[in-house]
């Protein structure tokens, strides 16, 4: 055996990119064939990996997969553990594929489960389709040996549907293709000033009222144009039981976030005792029709406190702690609170009083803090953006950096895990290239290569404060994606090159091949294709994807380093 550093044929060429790639050497191997023979050995504890070959490369071939044992033509699925200890994941795999059979190997479940999405890739972009479009009979595979583990434990997207709703279908489909990039964690934003997404039984104007806005603005909060009708939606508990149950068959877990004690006007619509009443008549604030911060945050008392409690008890029976790692984490926001009504309330000024507080920072310090207890009393984590720095953090409470790494590393040196998420780097709102065709710019340009040259651990963070980046996640905020198809253009196929950052140990950024992730990418398109992704072509956007006279907020040069 050899190792190559290139895939020998575009339609190998597998994203992420695996540890390591060995193909045989002349006369010393023939590949495989899978045909209608073919059978699957699942051993024990690798049913729902075959269920999901079955269900996916068995529809896409046409093929039945039928349990085969122990001898013969067959695809054989098997765990073994030492492979953890091996290749140093859990989440580790081996593929090895000759004339007599195709062997995945995973060092877990979850790791057998991306052994398999690597098999899906190698067979070529049609195994991706949901019904066979060809006539072939016989399937080839490569004659290979992968062995490969994933650098990071957290690899994640965050889902923005507060601000323009997904439909349960639209996030099921968004699981599959986390999936297909070997993402394991689904940031899941429920509640924002825009719009409350879950059903919370006990609280039933959340879905009534604060679910629903009157009309929408179309573009940058600065764009004179509105979409005068309304828009919303929400989750039935069933509609969230299912979404769970369906990540965890793809060995994704999902991290709901419930946003306090900022960006919460929606809530206010509904339950106006949750706001500042002393400040402002919160019985005619309306869900927020437009973008930007809202003024109106939650107010600190116990009427706030009871109901936030009483919410977050459902909240956990949906999104139960269970045996995947990131299970037990809860992300309640706490980013962009503007306190200005705090300053003004009394009932504010009170509470700090009677808390011993020096200021509205170190409020929102104890609002968050109430939560962090209230959660681990539970068995759970609290996880929220980085202004949950501000003031002072619990101890047990994790970051996600997005105003740069800053707050990243601070948490980190203090002790706290974190997830990086830069916005200047890995928010896929921002723009994907400067030309005046680029859809409702917002922010920074962002290209396919910059992601790709992102790094999310920063060389100021020594080894052992590294220790605490649990991973990276890429942020998608949907306040100018107004539906499924501008929520692909923005994501993809920037998400393939964070998969690739947040999957494989790459070298520095400088000196990452990116002329070889572009290569590789030609037939990742293909797969994106068959499963129906609307990206961002690399010549630009199609004519259909463009949004002229849309106003957006570009932002000029290089985003800031930090």
């Amino acid at each position: 055996m050899s190792d190559k550093p290139l895939f020998p044929e575009p339609d190998a060429a597998l994203i992420p990119a695996p540890g390591r790639l060995s193909a045989s050497l002349p006369g010393g191997g023939t590949g495989y064939v899978i045909d209608a023979d073919t059978g699957i050995e699942a051993t024990e504890g690798t049913e729902r990996v075959a269920r999901w070959l079955r269900s996916t490369v068995g529809a896409a071939t046409g093929l039945p997969l039928p349990p085969h044992l122990n001898s013969g033509n067959r695809i054989l699925l098997r765990i073994v553990p030492s492979l953890a200890d091996r290749l140093g994941s859990p989440e580790a795999y081996r593929l090895c594929a000759d004339g007599y059979l195709v062997a995945i190997d995973g060092a877990s479940e979850a790791g057998l489960f991306w052994g398999a999405q690597t098999f899906r890739q190698l067979l070529g972009p049609e195994a991706f389709r949901r019904a066979p479009v060809t006539g072939r009979t016989e399937w080839e595979f490569p004659a290979v040996t992968i062995h490969d583990a994933p650098r990071f434990r957290w690899r994640g997207l965050m889902l923005d549907v507060a601000r323009h709703f997904m439909p349960k279908e639209g996030v099921l489909r968004y699981l599959d293709l986390m999936a297909a990039h070997k993402l394991n964690v689904f940031h899941f934003h429920l509640t924002d000033d825009q719009g409350w997404r879950i059903e919370i039984r006990r609280h039933p104007k959340l879905t009534e009222v604060a679910s629903w806005r009157a009309r929408t603005k179309f573009g940058h909060r600065a764009s004179p144009l509105w979409e005068e009708k309304p828009h919303g939606g929400y989750y039935t508990q069933d509609d969230i039981r299912e979404i769970v149950a369906y990540a965890a068959e793809r060995h994704i877990t999902v991290v709901p976030e419930i946003d306090v004690p900022g960006h919460s006007q929606a809530a206010i619509a509904a339950y106006p005792e949750l706001g500042n009443t002393d400040v402002v008549d919160t019985t005619a604030l309306p869900v927020l029709d437009t973008w930007g911060i809202s003024s109106n945050v939650l107010a600190p008392t116990d009427t706030t406190l009871r109901f936030y409690e009483g919410v977050l008890e459902e909240v956990l029976e949906l999104f139960p702690a269970d045996a995947a790692e990131f299970s037990a984490f809860v992300h309640l926001g706490g980013d962009e609170c503007r306190k200005d009504q705090w300053s003004e309330s009394v009932t504010a000024k009170t509470r700090i009083t009677d808390l011993g507080l020096a200021d509205e920072d170190e409020l929102q310090s104890w609002f968050i803090g109430h939560f962090d207890r209230w959660l681990a009393a539970r068995g759970r984590r609290l996880i929220g953006w980085d202004e949950i720095l501000e003031g002072g953090l619990a101890p047990g409470a994790a970051v996600s950096s997005w105003r740069g790494y800053g707050g990243g590393v601070a948490a980190a040196r203090a002790g706290h895990d974190v997830v990086m998420c830069p916005e200047q780097y890995v928010y896929l709102d921002h723009r994907q290239a400067p030309g005046e065709d680029e859809p409702v710019p917002i922010g920074f340009v962002r290209t396919l290569e910059d992601v790709y040259r992102f790094e999310p651990v920063p060389p100021e963070l020594g080894e052992e404060d590294a220790r605490h980046v649990l991973g990276t996640q890429a942020n998608v905020w949907t306040e100018v994606m107004e539906d499924a198809a501008r929520v692909d253009y923005q994501t993809f196929p920037r998400l393939a090159a964070f998969a690739e950052v947040a999957w494989s140990s790459l070298p520095a950024p400088e000196e990452r091949d990116f002329a070889d992730f572009e290569h590789r990418m030609a037939a990742h398109y293909r797969r994106l294709d068959a499963l129906g992704v609307a990206y961002r072509p690399p010549a630009g956007p199609r004519p259909w994807q463009r949004r002229p006279g849309v106003l957006g907020r570009p932002l000029q040069g290089p985003p800031p380093n930090r």
